[in-house]
């Protein structure tokens, strides 16, 4: 017994009168003080063998139920367990506020079993301190290392783990029940892109200062839910240490940010969405990360999460390092990640950032600067096998989510079952179709009759994979304009164009991804430190564009011809591509009946175009059901069609001919 309990035990025995149990005493002293540093740690394990053989052949999926720091209880008294990965370290020390930050006192054991992993029982550690692990590893290498599982961060620029526990009591039954109907390829989709620090900010001309998770979600879940989005799919919100990376340099893989508060205002931040009938997708970062001295760069002195050849393990575009694939301890380290999330998060998908530049030896990179995989070829082996082991446990796992990748190149398969050789993911964004379609609505209106085939091309590959078509983030920033200034004419036109846009796209098929503040017309380029140009609501075009965009939404939801049949050959059909000269393209959305099918007439000029001939077969469209130039959205609200004069050319063969106006820059939708 040490001095400090002795003085304790004297100074309640002078105020009681009868028999005192010395071990009661003891276990009050040791309740009421912290924790008794000259204890040394216990050599204790949660790990069993086949957790080991697992880990170490990139098959164990749940290491956050064993790894990092867990209150647990052991011989009848509550601590923390700590378990980390660090195989070319000679000493492992917890260090925190709770022992001065004393590099000897706490050391964790080395397994015998040689797999790297040191771990050990400190009692009466208790939740919500800070603590680091202090490292002594190869090549001389001493440094204090953050936790790479810790589920919670010092705030920045502090870069300590915090001892943490998950619990959180879920009221999203409802949904995770009903779920797969949301997340089918068959169901509407309509992902509103968030970037929580920048969406809405508690002082809009300070960058430091942050909305907490129930603020956002006060603000946040009811306009998503006003604006009609299926999905919200929010930046990368997992620790990370500079704001300027946007999330997309992680230090804590298993932590939200701790910018916004604790992990528990995540989740209820998502089981409102939720309990709102909204999914939620996480932008997931398995493909890079950072080099601050706290985080998983040489973590022990050698490249422990990181290829040690720098052709493969250096991302040259993002000064970040690559992890290393082939190791089995990093692949369970990733897959386990995604799981994380999907099973203690309830999240609904994960956007895979960069896959384009994991499948590739070459990426961004010159003759010279790459070795080819054993076979001659570029593609990352090891990279690949990661992505189809990832995905296979995704959908093995949680069958009514989705992952979807984030991949620029003509891969194959991307979308494709790995069974059938592909890479498993659900979707894919479809970049090529962003820059045809950019491309060609930039251009002046008189040029747009010699570019239609920009326009057509993406029906020409569309069913190669599932595809959702991105207006993300990376089109609005870094000199590209916000969306409305890549529209040409005077501000009626550009916002004409811009509604005219969203009908194309939303009446396009395929799932859909927008960008904050692009749905009612942004004037400023993204600015990550400051909020979105919301004072612009003042003003009937801006909030015109937001009322359109609204009303595509619901039109997404409730005509099944928008959303049932998106990724089938049969859900689409051109009617008309021999107007270039009018710049007036017609084409099919179908459902699963006929009487479902909806026809979209595009007017890509700012030339009305009346009593304008359509030749059609199958059913008759009688009913104007959308006019992205109403007057509620700003438009002329001149051209309309209340009566739609349609004629039956030939009944056998059920071939009608219907007669229209077709406003300005302007989008219909016919049933």
């Amino acid at each position: 017994m040490d001095c400090c309990a002795k003085v304790f035990f004297r100074k309640l025995l002078q105020r009681v009168t009868m028999p005192i149990n010395l071990q009661q005493l003891q276990e009050q002293f040791e309740r009421e003080h912290f924790i008794d540093t000259t204890k040394p740690v216990w050599n204790y394990s949660l790990l069993t063998d086949e957790d080991i053989k697992n880990f170490q052949n990139g098959t164990h999926y749940t290491l956050y139920e064993k790894f990092g720091s867990h209150s647990i209880k052991v011989n009848g008294i509550w601590g923390m367990y700590f378990c980390v990965w660090a195989p070319s370290a000679k000493f492992v020390n917890v260090i925190g506020n709770f022992n001065n930050w004393d590099k000897l006192a706490h050391p964790l054991h080395p397994r015998w079993d040689k797999s790297g992993i040191w771990e050990g029982f400190i009692p009466h550690f208790k939740l919500g301190e800070v603590y680091k692990y202090h490292i002594v590893g190869a090549n001389n290498f001493i440094g204090d290392k953050g936790d790479p599982f810790a589920h919670f961060w010092e705030l920045k620029p502090l870069t300590a783990s915090i001892t943490w526990d998950l619990y959180y009591a879920w009221n999203d039954q409802e949904w995770m029940q009903n779920r797969k109907k949301h997340n089918a390829l068959n169901a509407p989709w309509s992902v509103y892109e968030v970037h929580l620090a920048s969406w809405q900010r508690p002082e809009p001309g300070n960058e430091h200062k942050y909305n907490t998770y129930d603020q956002i979600r006060e603000r946040l879940v009811p306009y998503v839910k006003e604006m009609g989005f299926t999905h919200v799919e929010l930046m990368p919100i997992a620790e990370h240490p500079f704001d300027g990376s946007w999330g997309y340099q992680i230090t804590g893989y298993y932590a939200p940010t701790s910018r916004f508060g604790d992990p528990q205002g995540l989740m209820r931040l998502i089981d409102a969405f939720h309990q709102e009938g909204i999914g939620v997708i996480l932008d997931w970062v398995p493909s890079h990360f950072p080099y601050d001295t706290h985080g998983l760069y040489m973590f022990d002195g050698n490249h422990t999460y990181e290829y040690a050849d720098m052709r493969k393990g250096f991302h040259p575009d993002w000064n970040s390092y690559i992890f290393n694939y082939k190791r089995g301890e990093v692949k369970s380290f990733l897959i386990s990640n995604a799981r994380f999330w999907f099973d203690v998060f309830h999240i609904d998908g994960i956007r895979v950032d960069a896959v384009s530049s994991m499948l590739k030896l070459n990426y961004s990179r010159k003759e010279g600067e790459w070795e080819p995989n054993e076979f001659g070829g570029d593609g990352n082996l090891e990279a690949i096998q990661f992505i189809k082991d990832l995905n296979e446990m995704v959908y093995r796992d949680f069958p009514d989510v989705q992952t979807i990748a984030e991949e620029a190149t003509d891969w194959p398969g991307v979308s494709k079952p790995t069974y059938t050789g592909g890479l498993g993911f659900g979707m894919k964004w479809m970049m090529g179709w962003m820059h045809d379609s950019l491309n060609y609505f930039k251009r002046d209106p008189i040029y747009r009759a010699h570019h239609q085939n920009d326009f057509t091309f993406s029906m020409m590959y569309y069913y190669d994979e599932n595809f959702m078509l991105p207006i993300s983030h990376d089109e609005v920033v870094h000199g590209k304009s916000p969306l409305i200034f890549k529209m040409p004419g005077d501000l009626w036109q550009k916002f004409a164009n811009l509604r005219l846009f969203f009908t194309y796209m939303w009446t396009h098929p395929g799932a859909k991804l927008l960008f904050m503040g692009s749905e009612f017309g942004q004037t400023s380029e993204w600015n990550y430190k400051s909020e979105l140009d919301w004072h612009l609501l003042q003003y009937q075009s801006h909030r015109g564009a937001q009322h359109c965009l609204k009303q595509l939404n619901q039109l997404l939801k409730t005509e099944p011809a928008l959303h049932i049949k998106q990724f089938t050959t049969d859900g689409f059909e051109w009617v008309d591509l021999n107007h270039r000269e009018e710049c007036v393209i017609v084409y099919k959305r179908k459902g699963e009946n006929p009487e479902d099918d909806l026809l979209i007439v595009l007017n890509m000029t700012p030339e009305v175009r009346t009593d304008w001939v359509i030749e059609i077969t199958g059913k008759q469209y009688t009913q104007e059901i959308f006019n992205s130039d109403l007057k509620e959205y700003d438009g002329t609200g001149d051209v309309y069609n209340p009566q739609i004069r349609c004629e039956c050319v030939d009944a056998i063969e059920q071939r009608y001919r219907i007669t229209i106006n077709i406003p300005p820059l302007a989008g219909l939708i016919l049933k």
